[in-house]
């Protein structure tokens, strides 16, 4: 299905897969992923020219001219059998502890094993599940699942309004200050759609509390540190970019730490301090249950990976 338009004047100077976003979001399946997805595929004209930045300006007067292909019909998540670790269940809603490795929502390359699959097959048909947080694949702990579209509605309020405190333990490099706040505008990498970047200009505030927990001496001037991590905002990888951005990549993060060189400042690390996966997990929840209106807490240990980081570093010490 071809798409074509006059850029106005709100959309000069601006990128263009938000100019595109603005003006075919309304369109079912269209979003900023999929826009970005077409633009660095050629999908994407610009006065009859490709384009293939999605972080490109455009200028006034532009004709736009984009090829959506037809969707697929989406088939719907499976049912499966899989383990679940059940935090917290009543008839409105269910936390449960998602372990690092494990996809929270089926997708292309994750049709199966999700969390949601393994919620489907729990739930039976009883009711649907509907994740009102979600974590990254391999950052564990506390997700929040309501269990019907009322409440799932309320609890997506509660959030709106920063009434769910969401809590993470995370294991940086580095010697944070004792306690702060990081205030950092994320967007898209325009070279990456698949990473998140702090923007000088634009992007969408987001706003991380942290407080440092426990400091560790791991050799020189080194440091290893356990950081509790309040989410103000709650933006894609938002606690990984924004530690990293202040000088405190958390252990283990191959996108946005140091895992993938296994070292930190040109220097080796010992075996024990490094992670198959980024030291994160969302340790606390804490809001006001919708039915009935009563306070609700519930929390999940750092699992043994995590743990062992620490006694290793307390070790080195």
């Amino acid at each position: 299905m071809l798409q074509c338009f006059r850029g106005d004047r709100g959309d000069v100077g601006v990128r263009i897969d938000r100019v595109l976003q603005r003006h075919l979001g309304h369109l079912p399946g269209v979003t900023r992923n999929r826009i970005q997805r077409l633009i660095e595929s050629g999908a994407v004209l610009v006065d009859g020219r490709p384009v293939r930045r999605p972080a490109e300006r455009l200028g006034l007067d532009a004709v736009l001219s984009i090829e959506l292909p037809d969707r697929r019909p989406r088939s719907s998540p499976e049912a499966q059998t899989l383990p679940l670790d059940i935090r917290h269940e009543d008839e409105a809603l269910i936390v449960v502890c998602k372990p690092a490795g494990q996809v929270s929502h089926p997708a292309f390359r994750h049709a199966s094993g999700t969390l949601l699959n393994a919620l489907l097959g729990y739930a039976a048909g009883r009711w649907t599940p509907a994740l009102v947080s979600r974590l990254d694949k391999d950052t564990s702990g506390l997700v929040l699942v309501a269990k019907s579209r009322e409440v799932q509605v309320a609890l997506q309020r509660l959030g709106d309004a920063n009434l769910i405190e969401k809590d993470y333990l995370a294991i940086v490099f580095g010697k944070p200050p004792a306690r702060g706040t990081i205030d950092l505008a994320l967007d898209r990498d325009p070279w990456d759609a698949r990473r998140v970047t702090v923007r000088d200009r634009g992007g969408v505030p987001s706003v991380t509390r942290f407080e440092r927990v426990r400091v560790f001496s791991i050799g020189g001037d080194r440091h290893l540190s356990l950081v509790r991590c309040r989410l103000i905002t709650g933006r894609t990888h938002q606690i990984r970019v924004h530690l990293a951005a202040k000088g405190w990549p958390i252990v283990g993060d191959a996108a946005y730490g140091t895992a993938r060189a296994g070292s930190l400042e040109g220097q080796s690390l010992p075996p024990e301090l490094r992670l198959a996966r980024q030291a994160l997990h969302a340790w606390r929840l804490a809001f006001k249950h919708p039915i009935p209106a009563a306070p609700i807490e519930i929390t999940a240990d750092m699992p043994a990976e995590m743990q062992a980081v620490l006694e290793a570093a307390a070790h080195l010490s």
